[in-house]
Parts: C-alpha cells; structure tokens; sequence
C-alpha cells in the first residue's frame, strides 16, 4: 500500500462559517488558520493547497483575554525613517475589529505561496450579517 498524495486540482474545498461572539481572539484565529490550511482533513499534505473557505463573523464581539486589550499593540512602518505607527489592541478592536482578526490569523499561517493562498480564502465581517449565503457556508463549532 503507498502513501496517498494529494493533487492540488482534486481538493474539495467547503466553506465554513465561525462565530467569534464572546470567544477569545486568539482561539478562534487559530481554528480559522487550521481550516484554511486544510490540517484537519484526512489528505493534509504541507505541499499542497487543501484548505477550505472559512468566514469569521462578530468580529468585533471577540474578546481579548488578560490586559491584552490595553497592553498588546498592532505596530506598522510606513516606509520613512522613525514612522513606527503603534496602535493599541483596544482601540484596533473599537475601529476595525475585522483587521484585528485578519493580523491573528496571517500571523498563524506560513509565510509562503501556498500561507498566501491560504489567507485569500478568508473572509471577516465585524457583525453578524455576511455576504456569503449563496455558497451554502456549515457552521464549524470551537
């Protein structure tokens, strides 16, 4: 019997739909960055595509657990010398909870062509309400 291999244009991909209302930030990025890689199907192969599409909604209803909301900052560089923008994790939340999700979970994901893929395939909506209905998402529970 020989290892079986997956081909990257035979993947079924699904689409999944997760609710972070009241889950912690960091928990719910991770379970979003294990669908989009494909880990938990029985055919993961690291040099293959074969995650799924995963949508995140009550983005901004995700809690930081700890002091984390008014310790952690988002930090970006805008390209000139000493515009090191920091922004804290509070405020992230309170403005575009959807960035702050999206942060956590490229952060989980490789850095690579196939990470990159990956991340494409991520959708995140700040409320409850998503523009998704026509794929016919399955709820994935945490």
């Amino acid at each position: 019997m020989s290892t079986y291999m997956p081909k990257a244009g035979q993947v079924d991909r699904k689409w999944y739909v997760i609710d972070a209302a009241g889950k912690p930030l960091g928990r719910v990025a991770a379970q979003a960055a294990v669908l989009l890689r494909g880990k938990h199907k029985p055919i993961f192969a690291p040099h293959v595509d074969c995650g799924d599409h995963v949508i995140v909604i009550n983005c901004a209803q995700a809690v930081l657990t700890g002091k984390k909301a008014q310790e952690k900052y988002y930090y970006r560089h805008t390209g000139y010398i000493g515009h090191l923008k920091a922004v804290r994790y509070d405020k992230l939340m309170a403005t575009k909870p959807e960035l702050a999700m999206q942060l956590a979970v490229k952060r989980m994901i490789p850095d690579t062509t196939i990470g990159h893929d990956a991340f494409m395939r991520l959708r995140t909506f700040a409320g409850s309400e998503h523009i998704h209905q026509a794929q016919k998402p399955e709820t994935w529970e945490l």
